[in-house]
C-alpha cells in the first residue's frame, strides 16, 4: 500500500496553530456499489436543509477568517465546505459528479468540513501545506480549454513536487490531481479548525471509510491523524 505523509508548513502552522486534519489513504477495490455515494449525498443535503451541526456556522466562519490571514477574499473564493453548503441552500441538492466525488462531497456537507480527495498516481512527491512564492504552476480548466495559472504570493496551497494541486487551501483542486472512481491510489483529507470538535472530526473520517468500505468491498484503508490530538 502506497505511503502518504503530508507535510504542514511551519508557516503554515503559525497561520492556524489549532489546524488539524485525517489523512486518509486508499488502495481501491473494484466499484461494485456506486449508488451507496447518491444515497449518503442525499441524506447530507437534507442534513444541512434541516440546519447541520451545532458547530458548522462557527466552523466555517473560521474557515473565512483563517482565508482573511492569508489574503484571500472568502465572500468571493469560500473554503470548498462554505461554497457546497451554499449551493444546496440555494438549490436543494447537488448534482452527481462521479462516486468518490459524491461520497466526499457528501460528508463534507454532512460535517461542514473541507474534504480534498486526490489521485496520488498523478502525484510527485508528497503533498505539502505551504505559503506559495507565486511562482508555482496550477493547472486548471478556463472557458472549457486547459489552461496554467499562478496563485498569489503568500497564498495556502497544497502542492506536490510539479506545483500547486489545490489553492487557497482548499478552495480549487487542479486537473492533474483530480479524483475518480478508476483511480486506483486515492488520498483524502479532512481540514478542521477549533470549532470542529476531535470526535465529530472523527466521526467524519470514520462515515467516508464505511462509505468506501461499502462501495468497494476488499478496499484497503490506513488512516492517521495530523495536528494537536495527533499521537
Amino acid at each position: 500500500m502506497q505511503s502518504v505523509m503530508p507535510l504542514i508548513d511551519q508557516a503554515v502552522a503559525e497561520l492556524a496553530p489549532q489546524f488539524r486534519a485525517l489523512s486518509i489513504v486508499v488502495e481501491a477495490a473494484p466499484l461494485a456499489h456506486p449508488e451507496v455515494a447518491q444515497a449518503a449525498l442525499d441524506r447530507a443535503c437534507k442534513a444541512v436543509q434541516e440546519g447541520g451541526p451545532s458547530w458548522g456556522e462557527a466552523h466555517l466562519a473560521g474557515w473565512a477568517e483563517t482565508f482573511r490571514k492569508f489574503g484571500a477574499k472568502p465572500q468571493r473564493t469560500p473554503c470548498s465546505a462554505d461554497a457546497l453548503r451554499k449551493r444546496v441552500l440555494r438549490d436543494g441538492s447537488l448534482p452527481s459528479l462521479d462516486p468518490i466525488v459524491d461520497l466526499y462531497n457528501a460528508i463534507s456537507i454532512e460535517y461542514a468540513v473541507p474534504v480534498g480527495g486526490e489521485n496520488m498516481a498523478a502525484y510527485a512527491g508528497s503533498p505539502q501545506l505551504v505559503v506559495a512564492e507565486g511562482t508555482e504552476p496550477f493547472d486548471t480548466m478556463k472557458e472549457g480549454a486547459p489552461a496554467v495559472e499562478y496563485p498569489d504570493a503568500g497564498e495556502v496551497v497544497w502542492r506536490d513536487d510539479k506545483g500547486v494541486t489545490c489553492r487557497r487551501w482548499n478552495w480549487r483542486q487542479g486537473v492533474r490531481t483530480r479524483l475518480g472512481a478508476d483511480a486506483k491510489c486515492m488520498w483524502f483529507i479532512l481540514e478542521s479548525l477549533p470549532a470542529m470538535p476531535l470526535e465529530a472530526l472523527t466521526e467524519a473520517g470514520d462515515k467516508l471509510i464505511e462509505g468506501l468500505q461499502q462501495m468497494m468491498p476488499g478496499v484497503r484503508i490506513e488512516s492517521s491523524l495530523i495536528g494537536p490530538g495527533a499521537e
